[in-house]
């Protein structure tokens, strides 16, 4: 029978995994599937119709009572560990921001997420995490943004965070692509709730770049109906200037001057 590519989400996550399997799961299903970490308890949120053509791993069975019941133990014994390494931390006096904790579903693996402003020598609580718990113990660094992923919240645009939503990767972002939105460069505007560049700086971009194709820049002097003036001010989606002639500010396109060379 042909495999089904399924969508799947984790622990209310709003961003979906894909996996496969022959078996006709109706939304809303929880199921066990196979992920790089061992199984784990998720839930159907969508049927793929056309999958790519990539090795998606399979979806184990439908989740039993006994499934269910265990997957809920495991939150709360994941966030009983939380507490207790927060607590070594503290012990240990180690310089870190512990996150968060989750068992995947057959207790193989505890993994924390943790931040830090340097390196962190956390062999000592590994140690003590093990021997508490008898499992193998996966301590890791993230970074600010894959912070915000992890604790999720509300952009300045009033929605969740994208990278806790449905960004699968997140790009790298630079500067160049502010500056090629012509937005200021206060970061109270451009930064996210991270600290970093907004994510949406990317979204935009491309078109950006294919709008501003060809337009002058903010102090280029110019000529229009027959007087020189100087542009003050660029819309790079509408293709239009500021200009200032003679103390007076007027809305041009950029088709309708011409641009007076520096001699």
């Amino acid at each position: 029978m042909e495999s089904k590519v399924y969508g799947v989400i984790f622990k209310n996550n709003s961003k979906a995994y894909y996996f496969k399997s022959t078996l006709d799961i109706d939304m809303n299903t929880e199921v066990i599937v196979i992920t790089e970490k061992g199984e784990q308890y998720g839930k159907v949120v969508s049927l793929v119709n056309t999958p790519k053509e990539d090795e998606y791993k399979e979806i184990v069975r439908i989740a039993t009572r006994e499934d269910t019941d265990n997957y809920y133990k495991n939150l709360k014994d994941a966030e009983d560990a939380l507490n207790k390494c927060k607590e070594l931390v503290n012990e240990l006096g180690l310089n870190m921001f512990v996150i968060n904790a989750s068992y995947n579903f057959d207790r193989s693996q505890l993994l924390i997420n943790f931040s830090a402003d340097d390196r962190v020598d956390f062999r000592e609580l590994a140690r003590k995490l093990a021997s508490v718990y008898k499992t193998r113990i996966e301590l890791r660094q993230i970074g600010a943004r894959d912070k915000a992923k992890q604790v999720g919240g509300i952009g300045v645009c009033g929605q969740k965070l994208c990278c806790a939503n449905f960004l699968n990767q997140i790009e790298s972002i630079s500067m160049n692509k502010a500056k090629n939105q012509n937005l200021a460069l206060n970061p109270a505007k451009i930064n996210g709730a991270c600290g970093r560049l907004l994510c949406c700086l990317c979204y935009e971009d491309e078109e950006y770049t294919r709008c501003s194709k060809g337009l002058l820049h903010v102090g280029c002097s110019v000529k229009y109906n027959g007087s020189v003036g100087i542009i003050v001010g660029v819309d790079i989606l509408t293709r239009t200037y500021k200009i200032l002639i003679d103390d007076e500010k007027l809305t041009v396109k950029a088709e309708e001057v011409e641009y007076v060379s520096k001699k």
